[in-house]
């Protein structure tokens, strides 16, 4: 389905953004979303793209399925929940930091060990118990925890140091950068720092998506599908309770969805169709209904992305409008939404 030769780094330019979104407001268009948007069929021909896939950019977190599939390859032991949590931004729940902790204890160490950057944890209404309760900001909390420990387990079981795993000179970040250029099919174009601390990987969007479809449509067994089937099973370890890419992958049968900051979604269905999705601007409010209407042209059934449409805009606390696709997305739809 797809080549196994690595293609030249994809250039760094500005990119070619086009509208992916239109804010509504009273049957007006109040306000407009730039972005890049690819689908892939299930034989990796482009179906569709707006704007620039071919351009470098940064996934953030949307490339820690890739991730998760290097530890994996590199002798990562674990499947099931801590697999998913391996590959997770994740809201920060008691089960999140059960999880993480759980990594590093199978390892023998301790959240000592941890680089990633102290936070506090990213969903508002477990953020908001955390600091009544008088909690700092920690590592573990950081919604990058099981990455960082899975990482420092990767480590220990190949005797590579640990006080510097996040150099990208590290033995571990090389395998992972390797692993990077295999999946999405090019070079890396740039290397630079993620929000927890990690090395961030540029690609472009087609590479993103590409990634998914090949860690989908492995065979059993491989570390590709034991990633997929981890985070497909358990969505809201990958994420968080009432998380939209935990509630997508619930929805549509088979898909596996990951999302990154600045407006970056990835998903793909087991039999290859993909799609990936950078917001300009990083909004998450175009990033949901955008990725929904690209999972439409994939060929997935609209009625089971209707919760996916956006939160409605409101005016006088009642809904005056919405965020929607733009028509070489979304065709069908009516202008205006009030």
């Amino acid at each position: 389905m797809y080549s196994s030769s690595i293609a030249d780094a994809p250039l760094v330019r500005e990119p070619f953004h086009a509208p992916v979104a239109h804010l509504i407001r009273g049957g007006l268009i109040e306000g407009l979303h730039y972005g890049s948007v690819v689908v892939l069929d299930a034989d990796g021909q482009v179906r569709l793209q707006l704007g620039d896939i071919e351009a470098a950019f940064y996934p953030r977190s949307a490339l820690k399925p890739v991730q998760a599939v290097a530890m994996v390859r590199a002798g990562f032991p674990l499947d099931g929940d801590l697999l998913s949590l391996t590959a997770a931004s994740h809201s920060g729940e008691e089960r999140h930091l059960a999880g993480a902790r759980r990594i590093l204890e199978l390892a023998g160490l301790t959240e000592d060990h941890l680089r990633n950057v102290p936070d506090l944890p990213f969903d508002p209404i477990v953020r908001d118990d955390w600091i009544r309760e008088g909690r700092l900001p920690s590592r573990i909390a950081q919604n990058c925890s099981g990455k960082h420990a899975a990482m420092l387990y990767t480590c220990k079981l190949n005797g590579w140091s640990l006080d510097d795993y996040l150099d990208p000179g590290h033995p571990l970040q090389q395998a992972i950068a390797e692993i990077v250029e295999d999946l999405t099919g090019q070079r890396i174009a740039q290397v630079t720092v993620d929000g927890c601390g990690a090395p961030l990987f540029s690609v472009s969007l087609h590479g993103l998506a590409r990634a998914a479809a090949r860690i989908t449509t492995a065979a059993p067994g491989t570390p590709e599908a034991r990633v997929a089937d981890a985070m497909r099973e358990h969505a809201e370890m990958a994420s968080g309770s009432g998380r939209d890419v935990a509630a997508l992958m619930r929805a549509v049968p088979g898909l596996l969805a990951k999302d990154g900051f600045e407006g970056v979604q990835v998903a793909a269905l087991a039999d290859g169709r993909a799609v990936a999705v950078k917001i300009a601007d990083g909004a998450n409010r175009a990033r949901v209904p955008v990725a929904a209407a690209a999972l439409a042209r994939a060929g997935v059934d609209p009625a089971a992305l209707a919760e996916f449409a956006g939160e409605p805009l409101l005016g006088g606390g009642a809904p005056v409008g919405c965020v929607r696709p733009v028509r070489a997305l979304d065709p069908v739809s009516v202008p205006a939404c009030a």
